[in-house]
């Protein structure tokens, strides 16, 4: 798949004679170059000179040096400099710390630091709850990884992995007003990762594991839990379930079918596609066939091992007993749920599902089936791409849901939030508005987070893991 992206979009500054004609053969040999003009800038004029930057969205790397070298192979045009548009961005990092206040004069500084401060390290050491009172503690939740599983990158390392954690950061305090910080451990050893947590836990409000590789991220997740005050939150396994369960939601009521009587095909049995599975489960489907590379997990798969995902995967889903490639087992299924790798789903196996099925390829950056083919055989695409209808996008999920949990200071994150935090990420579109291309909210729609934010608070009063009520007043029913 080869589209044009912001994210291989590239600027050049060029200088050349201000004559008639030039800049139809600058933009003439960027389109033979099949490159697509997105800005068009004077820079300035002098000395019968202007400069131009000229930016262009390309489809990868190689495609913008082509772009570049086409435009240098023009007589009289100098190319100044190329920038990198994503590089810029990322530039001494993406985010920065604030002071609240300013410190101006002497009262300040004594009442924001000594003497003053000892009187709040005080009345913290007497009474710890206070600290998220007085603390940054009551709206800042640590992003934590260690690299092992970064985007479609893989395993590479706390370092590489820096600059998603940051934009996770500016993810959460964009869409949910969260402060956020991006943590990066240097070991890849489950026991260490734990204990470093702990020993951080006492500065943030709630914990987001992320892009750590599968099993150790469900014990990370599950022991964290079991030992910290705080909510502990794997997004990668959560907040892909919960966007996807809304999704699917909303495309049972355009098609005006019962989703707890859905078939389901999951194509993936890492962290993700077992948290999706069990999410639907909770909400009520009971015929669910998760599939990994070698086909169906069943209770009869002698090669599984102590693999502890798809034992549990094993013994839980396919009570049917289903066996074979995925080929075999998607035919007749109203629905398939990829988070997986590429072009592991053909035209024919589309084609073998159910009358009005849906599809949710999302596999990154290129899906499971391109989705033009799909659309065409099948009535319901998503992606989790945004150059495609129904983006599947986590952030549509954390900042939220975060936003809800910090409000309330909630102990844990427990299924019924979860299942909260879909229904509300559903009904943000009313029955009405659904198309076959809009069954989940833009990531744009700022209703989102607050809906979820409500809904997630709401639930975790109802279900007594709440330790505050909020200005809100959010109202047990």
């Amino acid at each position: 798949m080869t589209h044009h992206s912001p994210s291989y979009a590239i600027t050049f500054r060029l200088r050349y004679r201000d004559q008639p004609g030039l800049l139809g053969e600058i933009t003439t040999a960027i389109g033979c170059a099949n490159g697509f003009i997105g800005a068009v800038d004077i820079v300035g004029v002098a000395d019968g000179l202007i400069s131009r930057d000229i930016t262009v969205n390309a489809t990868n790397v190689e495609h913008g040096q082509r772009i570049v070298e086409a435009i240098r192979q023009i007589s009289g045009i100098e190319v100044v400099n190329v920038s990198d548009r994503v590089f810029l961005m990322h530039l001494g990092g993406k985010i920065e710390v604030n002071s609240k206040m300013p410190i101006k004069t002497r009262d300040d500084l004594s009442m924001a630091y000594t003497p003053g401060v000892a009187r709040v390290c005080t009345a913290i050491h007497e009474d710890p709850e206070s600290s998220f009172a007085l603390t940054i503690r009551k709206n800042t939740v640590a992003v934590v990884s260690d690299g092992s599983a970064v985007l479609g990158l893989g395993n590479i390392g706390p370092r590489a992995a820096m600059p998603v954690m940051e934009g996770k950061a500016m993810l959460f305090k964009e869409f949910g007003e969260v402060d956020a910080f991006p943590i990066c451990l240097d070991t890849q050893d489950t026991e260490e990762i734990i204990a470093t947590v702990k020993r951080l836990a006492p500065t943030f409000g709630g914990i987001n594991l992320e892009d750590i590789s599968a099993p150790r991220c469900i014990e990370i997740e599950e022991r964290l839990e079991r030992e910290l005050e705080i909510p502990v939150f794997h997004d990668d396994q959560h907040g892909t379930a919960i966007v996807v369960l809304a999704g699917l939601k909303n495309s049972m009521r355009y098609l005006n079918k019962d989703l707890a009587a859905a078939r389901v095909l999951i194509n993936g049995a890492g962290a993700a596609g077992t948290a999706i599975a069990k999410l639907l489960m909770q909400a009520g489907v009971t015929d669910i066939v998760v599939c990994d590379s070698k086909g169906a997990i069943h209770k009869g798969r002698t090669d599984i091992g102590n693999n502890s995902i798809k034992v549990w995967l094993s013994e839980n889903t396919n009570q049917a007993g289903q066996s074979g490639t995925l080929s075999d087992v998607i035919r007749g299924k109203d629905v398939f749920v990829g988070v997986s790798i590429a072009n592991v789903l053909s035209e024919d196996d589309v084609v073998a599902m159910s009358e009005d099925a849906v599809v949710f390829a999302l596999a990154n950056p290129d899906p499971e089936i391109d989705p033009k083919v799909a659309d065409k055989h099948v009535k319901i695409v998503a992606t989790g791409r945004s150059d495609y209808a129904n983006q599947i996008n986590n952030v549509l999920c954390f900042p939220g849901l975060f936003r809800g949990v910090l409000d309330v200071r909630a102990s844990a994150i427990n299924d019924a939030m979860k299942l909260a935090a879909a229904d509300a990420i559903a009904d943000v579109i009313s029955p009405e508005n659904l198309t076959n291309h809009y069954v989940i909210p833009s990531v744009f729609d700022r209703r989102v987070c607050g809906e979820v934010a409500k809904a997630v608070a709401q639930s975790a009063l109802e279900t007594g893991v709440a330790r505050r009520r909020t200005k809100q007043a959010y109202r047990v029913v």
